[in-house]
């Protein structure tokens, strides 16, 4: 039994693309996942538990789990699904629930003998230059492409809008992806 066969089992997959494809990657051996989790609150929510899970099954298998806390992402706040703009944290705010966090998962994934990593965004994102971002990073971005995304599209439309911030968010997600695809 596959790991894929397992998560779909136990009813964590709803539907995949290339299905074949992904259930031959998974059976070659050690594959990389990850899952972010937003320290908005000092603790997790239930909602978190089937993605927690899931990262424990793929470990279990032995494949290589990330856990990734938004400790810079968290600063900037996540404006999926709202209608107006989250309340601002502050830094130790923001460290004080990633702590809770990391917490939390330990009960869960073994990040000993780095069979797991659990990483926080801040490490990286509080210390971008702001015009080398920009310049580097910035510039495969179409800002037409972005504001079609569904979570922009609604506050676009929204009485109060999206702040420059909060659209920042998604090339923030976009650079954890290509520095967790380098770890």
């Amino acid at each position: 039994m596959t790991v894929l066969d397992i998560l779909r089992e136990r009813g964590f997959v709803e539907q995949t693309t290339h299905d074949k494809e992904l259930d031959e990657f998974l059976k070659m051996g050690d594959v990389t996942c990850y899952i972010g989790f937003d320290p908005t609150a000092s603790s997790l929510h239930v909602g978190s538990l089937v993605p927690i899970m899931s990262l424990a099954h793929m470990q279990r298998q032995g494949h290589r789990p990330i856990a990734l806390v938004g400790g810079g992402t968290g600063l900037v706040g996540d404006p999926s699904g709202k209608t107006e703009m989250r309340k601002m944290l502050t830094p130790e705010d923001v460290e004080s629930n990633a702590l809770g966090i990391k917490r939390q998962l330990s009960r869960f994934i073994a990040f000993s003998d780095r069979k797991a990593l659990l990483l926080n965004n801040a490490q990286w994102l509080t210390t971008l230059e702001y015009i080398p971002f920009l310049r580097d990073i910035g510039r495969h971005f179409s800002v037409n492409r972005m504001i079609k995304a569904e979570s922009y599209k609604m506050r676009l439309d929204s009485e109060e809008g999206l702040s420059f911030i909060e659209f920042n968010y998604m090339v923030l997600q976009a650079y954890d992806f290509m520095v967790l695809f380098d770890t």
